[in-house]
């Protein structure tokens, strides 16, 4: 029985660590276990342009040096950051965050789609001479892969995005490296398979983990709830396989996204799960649960930064078979709290501190 694994120091290529005050709480949590981070854009206001992106990374960074992590952690970790796609984004903005070396792709959120998407594209397809400029600069675009019309179900959003939206962005602009962030469906595997190296996938600790049932059986359960919103359990089962197959177009990324405890349990809860502490355990738990924890590190550590362009870590972190009981909450902004994922509930796995 397998008691321990080292993997190389793992990255999480979609990560939500919010702004202000929160990031006292956000960036700890995320630089105890990842190196590098892909830092979603959906502030109040919008990450939309170089200058922004410059400027978040600092605040990120300040938080950083504040925090009561090691010396070593500080220095580790790496905010890469990302740009909001507009109506308003120009071709020139895209060449200034390709050469402003911190900004690593550029984000499309269908408007509506998420938490804070207000401002998001209305015209997807009228957006071609940005993604030509992404595909001459070698910018990835990273999808939000839902459609947003009012007659189309919940559960039908991916699939109709993959169908009506994505597969002409792909045909259109063939050499744009593209990620289908946070997949839920075996629609959006099959797609992800059927084309080239240039598409990989992120897939969150939740969709591994949980289906529809989790969330809705015994009682509506908010810390569940998130966009994509999880779907059948053939789809969850789906998705432990193109995670585990070894396939590097498959990566991680957490989707963590923290929302003060009082607005996840409330008439409108808010959507998403806060996963980045213990994001590595809820891993390691899914990956064991397919008989493949050897498959883990490369998922964790290797194929994102293949994907990227960006060299393997060199330092590691460790896993051990050795249960933990999540906390209940933590601190979180003014007398506020933050539940996280799984809070109160015990887990086989911990990292090694």
């Amino acid at each position: 029985m397998t008691t321990s694994i080292t993997l190389i120091q793992p990255d999480d290529w979609h990560i939500h660590l919010r702004d202000g005050q929160a990031l006292q709480t956000t960036v700890p949590h995320a630089a105890s276990s990842f190196n590098r981070v892909i830092c979603m854009p959906n502030l109040v206001p919008p990450v939309k342009t170089t200058l922004d992106a410059i400027a978040y990374r600092e605040r990120i960074l300040t938080a950083l040096a504040n925090s009561t992590l090691s010396e070593e952690r500080k220095a580790s970790f790496d905010p890469r950051m990302v740009l909001y796609l507009t109506d308003h984004t120009s071709p020139k903005e895209i060449e200034q965050a390709k050469n402003s070396g911190v900004v690593q792709a550029v984000k499309l959120y269908p408007a509506g789609a998420t938490t804070n998407s207000a401002d998001g594209v209305t015209d997807i397809l009228g957006r071609a001479s940005v993604f030509e400029a992404m595909q001459k600069h070698g910018i990835p675009l990273l999808v939000h892969g839902e459609v947003t019309h009012a007659d189309v179900d919940i559960f039908d959003r991916e699939k109709r995005f993959l169908d009506e939206i994505l597969s002409i962005i792909i045909k259109n602009f063939p050499k744009l490296r593209i990620v289908m962030e946070h997949i839920t469906t075996g629609d959006a595997v099959d797609f992800c398979l059927a084309q080239g190296e240039h598409i990989g996938a992120t897939i969150t600790p939740q969709h591994l983990l949980f289906n529809r049932n989790h969330m809705l059986v015994g009682g509506v359960k908010p810390h569940f709830y998130c966009l994509p919103i999880l779907k059948r359990a053939d789809h969850q089962q789906r998705l432990l396989e193109a995670a585990t197959s070894g396939n590097p177009k498959f990566f991680l990324g957490t989707d963590s996204a923290p929302h003060a405890t009082h607005t996840k349990e409330s008439a409108c809860g808010c959507a998403g799960c806060y996963s980045a502490p213990h994001a590595l355990p809820l891993y390691a738990t899914a990956f064991e649960s397919m008989n493949a924890l050897d498959k883990l590190e490369n998922f964790a550590s290797r194929f994102g930064a293949k994907f990227y362009g960006l060299p393997v870590n060199t330092s590691t972190i460790t896993l051990v078979k050795q249960e933990q009981t999540i906390v209940q909450s933590y601190d979180y902004l003014d007398n506020k709290s933050l539940t996280p994922l799984l809070a109160g509930q015990t887990l086989a796995w911990r990292v090694d501190e």
